[in-house]
């Protein structure tokens, strides 16, 4: 369904289970910097108002989740520690179309958040299926069905607003660029790590 061409390997989820604060940390500031994201859409594309609207129910929902991963990390007694660089998130923004049309950027915003997306609930399937804590599989499960219907939301806005882009084109570049990318990481216990 999510067109990845580099499945996480499930000996990653060993990884993220051996460090959970770490895991969790990371998770939560994904979350906040999705929600940015969502924000950062509102901001630069107020004409669209379904996308306005849906962006809304994202940045909410994905406080919400913040909030929920800061509630866990409570719970165990970690602590949140601050946000780290995103090296994987960089390289996507690296890929992203500069010097073109504005609607240009514009789908390269969605298929990059559609890309992100994407990633987070193929990795949230390998935690739920391969972690040993029930609790943690349960949430991750959860998370992964509403990363997917995000991916699909990002897609299908790119595909509505296109004017001057070949989105199934892009979104294949996007794919490819990611495989490539993917092969480095899935060592540390960084969602995208």
């Amino acid at each position: 369904m999510l067109g990845l061409k580099l499945l996480t390997d499930p000996r990653w989820a060993n990884i993220a289970e051996s460090n959970l604060e770490e895991i969790l940390t990371d998770h939560a500031w994904c979350e906040q910097k999705a929600a940015a994201n969502a924000l950062y859409l509102i901001t630069n594309n107020s004409e669209h108002i379904e996308l306005v609207q849906k962006m809304a129910e994202i940045a909410i929902e994905e406080m919400e989740h913040f909030n929920m991963v800061v509630e866990i990390i409570k719970q165990r007694g970690y602590s949140l520690g601050r946000e780290k660089k995103d090296d994987y998130v960089s390289q996507l923004v690296k890929f992203a179309k500069k010097n073109c049309s504005r609607n240009e950027s514009f789908i390269d915003r969605l298929l990059f958040a559609a890309m992100i997306e994407a990633r987070s609930c193929e990795r949230f399937r390998v935690l739920y299926q391969n972690i040993s804590d029930k609790e943690l599989a349960k949430f991750y499960y959860d998370l992964m069905v509403s990363e997917a219907t995000h991916y699909t939301t990002f897609l299908n806005f790119a595909r509505k607003y296109a004017t001057d882009v070949d989105v199934e084109k892009r979104w294949a570049e996007w794919l490819e660029y990611e495989g490539e990318l993917i092969q480095s990481y899935g060592k540390t216990g960084a969602v995208h790590g």
